[in-house]
């Protein structure tokens, strides 16, 4: 086999399905890119084994057909030092021993056989499907993949759940602490289905979409996901099991009602929880007519803070605490300039909401609150 590529535009797909590959793998073989060479097209697979990246590319002067395993870690290292220039690659087809010439020189190193790598899984018959755009599928991993969790005991909720009905998509995610539900009426399904994404196909997907445009086809059955684009093929385990009902922790009457600045009130509190317990990161909020008062202290060391940021708020006072690091994290997601707060009182979860919403989207944050003593 013998093609000639770009030594930039390999580089780019190679580290764009790169991070799919473990440092350590039980199979050898994983340790390397499969290549396909078919027509005009060369086809590269990155996997370890629960998550497979495929991605294709045109070549040149192309050769015979076939397919050889490269090793990823001297393929990497040697590309990265490359200008943009033509690359040749000449792949004996009896032993696999492979050389790369440059306009600098020529690089020789063994493949392995492409039939020792392991097989996409197929889709059952009655696999489900589902079409979103890449804009509204990249913004909804963004707005939720901060919030799953690392939790070996409760693996659903090492992930984000897909909850597709006939009328929308729902993306959620929750690590008992914080939750994140992102609605949009852009996709819907055919019948209700649904299937949890793993956090690390999820962070792979994050990488890649912003390089894609166009829409997604998103397949998958009870055990796979299958997501095509159009440079880039993606498929994975899903995780196994029951996500739990995330419509059910969320306060329905919430009659305490504010509206901040996003910023000023992030920066507030990031001032104000460097004088809180580390151990707890406790803030204190006190929402009383047009202002938000945030306290903090740390007894053990005599050290306390307070500010005040103004708000537009007409209820009654309430005082509500919650741990600092979640609550800076939430709000740094949001994208809206002002964030509308809700609260049902100071023992049930706090919700953050964007003040205007894009249009066929529906954002919702929540927060469980610390049980304040005073």
């Amino acid at each position: 086999m013998k093609f000639v590529v770009s030594s930039t535009g390999l580089l780019s797909h190679l580290q764009s399905i790169s991070r799919v590959i473990n440092s350590k793998n039980a199979l050898s073989i994983l340790d390397n890119f499969l290549f396909q060479i078919e027509g005009n097209k060369l086809t590269i697979t990155a996997s370890d084994i629960e998550t497979t990246l495929i991605t294709s590319m045109e070549i040149e002067n192309k050769a015979g057909n076939g397919s050889v395993a490269v090793a990823s870690k001297i393929l990497l290292d040697s590309l990265k030092d490359f200008p943009e220039q033509p690359l040749t690659f000449d792949i004996n087809d009896d032993n696999l021993s492979m050389v790369i010439t440059s306009e600098y020189g020529k690089y020789n190193f063994i493949g392995q056989s492409g039939d020792e790598y392991p097989q996409l899984p197929e889709m059952a018959a009655d696999s489900s499907g589902i079409t979103i755009s890449v804009s509204t599928l990249l913004k909804g991993i963004n707005n939720t993949l901060y919030a799953t969790a690392n939790d070996e005991l409760r693996p659903v909720m090492n992930g984000i759940y897909f909850d597709i009905t006939a009328e929308d998509l729902t993306l959620a995610a929750s690590d008992a602490h914080k939750l994140v539900r992102f609605k949009t009426t852009e996709a819907k399904g055919d019948k209700a289905s649904n299937f949890i994404l793993p956090k690390k196909p999820a962070s792979m997907l994050k990488n890649i979409l912003p390089k894609e445009s166009g829409d997604v086809q998103v397949q998958f059955d009870d055990k796979n996901a299958c997501f095509t684009l159009s440079n880039y093929k993606m498929v994975c385990r899903q995780v196994e099991g029951r996500y739990p009902n995330y419509n059910a922790v969320i306060p329905k009457a919430n009659q305490h009602k504010a509206i901040v600045d996003r910023l000023a009130f992030i920066n507030a509190l990031k001032r104000v929880s460097v004088f809180s317990n580390q151990a707890v990161n406790l803030i204190k909020l006190q929402l009383s007519e047009n202002e938000i008062f945030i306290s903090a202290q740390d007894i053990d060391f005599s050290i306390s803070a307070e500010e005040k940021v103004a708000c537009q708020y007409q209820s009654e006072q309430i005082n509500i605490g919650f741990k600092s690091t979640f609550l800076i994290e939430i709000l740094s997601n949001l994208e809206s300039s002002d964030v509308v707060i809700e609260l049902a009182d100071a023992m049930r979860a706090g919700i953050f909401l964007p003040f205007e919403n894009e249009e066929n989207e529906d954002l919702l944050t929540l927060l469980m609150p610390i049980m304040l003593n005073d």
